[in-house]
């Protein structure tokens, strides 16, 4: 968002946009923690198994260069001598190459960990774009990678100098030894010397890995207006939701009117509140709360139950018990059972009558309500 732009990314990142990043296949990487381990495999390596590789390649060198005249000149001979010697030297290498193979797999766990991203793959115009790559050639990253090379070389350099100073003599003195203990010799001064090379590389490890994650970090941080919109998006504009929510109640109070004709009495306040009872003997015996409502949607409760000739009982201190101790398909309590058994009786008798055309029962009157649902 444009208005956004100069807001300070001052907040943590979420999850989500973790999430994201990571689907995009931006998390923390570092490439020399890479290099230096893949060095440092393959110098140490080559001490414990470099003499093996170097003998066994020789012997293949040898037979190679005594090859007898007949096998020389026959057509056939250089295709299987060559598969022969390529699956020999592959044989040799396979000690070495295994355990590089290895690192370079789980060295990048070690940071960010395991991510497969193909978003991260898909070709991007903005990367072909020259300006863009100027952009980022120039920019801090840019700068960051130029001195990381710059001290890199600078280490090395210094390293294998003082090396070179420290082997100087043992270098001269190979003159004097025979050829294969020359050899020898100069092998394992290489091999320990490329060890020392590799370790030195730990300090620019121990450089970039901290700036690679707080870097990552950075770039992940949010303004307050980001994590605001990311939260409205995930839990929903708050009108469409009062929408939903109205929309949802508007359903609910629909179904409760569709169960009024269902109820046995109203009991009314008579004019604020109305509570539809049903009484059913075969069920557990305790009247169900079938429908409630206060002022308009009691209006409408009443409006109902007269069309579909349903009794209504005014009895106020009743009718607001039960319209703030019940909800609507809930039995109502037992300290109410006595006040709404007489209601109930009224309205049987009341049906009765109406039925064989006699005197209709009078209405109860100083129903027993508790004094703890007075209160309500």
């Amino acid at each position: 968002m444009a208005e956004d732009s100069g807001q300070d990314k001052s907040e943590e990142p979420t999850e989500k946009r973790l999430t994201d990043a990571r689907k995009k296949g931006q998390i923390p990487r570092s490439k020399e923690l890479n290099t230096f381990m893949a060095l440092i495999t393959a110098a140490v390596m080559l001490l414990f198994v470099g003499d093996s590789i170097a003998k066994g390649l020789a012997r293949l060198m040898q037979q190679q260069l005594s090859l007898s005249r007949e096998v020389i000149f026959d057509p056939a001979s250089p295709v299987i001598y060559f598969e022969q010697v390529l699956l020999d030297g592959l044989l040799l290498i396979l000690p070495l190459v295994i355990p590089l193979v290895i690192v370079a797999l789980l060295t990048p766990m070690m940071m960010g960990g395991w991510n497969f991203s193909m978003e991260s793959m898909a070709p991007k115009v903005s990367k072909m774009n020259p300006f863009s790559g100027l952009k980022r050639m120039f920019g801090v990253q840019g700068v960051v990678e130029l001195l990381k090379a710059i001290v890199k070389i600078a280490l090395v350099f210094v390293v294998a100098g003082a090396l070179f100073n420290f082997n100087f003599d043992q270098f001269m003195g190979l003159s004097s030894l025979s050829l294969n203990t020359a050899v020898t010799k100069a092998i394992d001064i290489i091999m320990v010397g490329f060890l020392i090379l590799s370790s030195t590389l730990v300090v620019i490890v121990a450089i970039d890995v901290p700036y690679q994650l707080w870097n990552t970090k950075r770039q992940l941080m949010m303004t307050k207006q980001e994590v605001k919109d990311e939260s409205k998006e995930q839990e929903g504009n708050p009108e469409v939701k009062g929408q939903i929510r109205r929309k949802q109640m508007e359903m609910s109070q629909q179904r409760m009117m569709d169960d009024v004709p269902k109820a046995d009495v109203i009991v009314t306040n008579p004019a604020h509140y109305a509570v539809a009872l049903k009484y059913d003997p075969v069920g557990t015996g305790a009247p169900i709360v079938v429908a409630k409502g206060v002022d308009l949607i009691a209006a409408q409760i009443r409006n109902i139950a007269l069309s579909v000739d349903i009794p209504l009982v005014a009895a106020p201190p009743l009718a607001r018990a039960l319209f703030y101790s019940t909800e609507k398909g809930e039995e109502i309590p037992k300290g109410l059972f006595l006040a709404v058994a007489q209601v109930l009786a009224y309205v049987f008798q009341l049906k009765t009558a109406t039925e064989n055309r006699t005197e209709k029962p009078t209405v109860p009157r100083d129903l027993k309500v508790p004094p703890e649902f007075r209160q309500q």
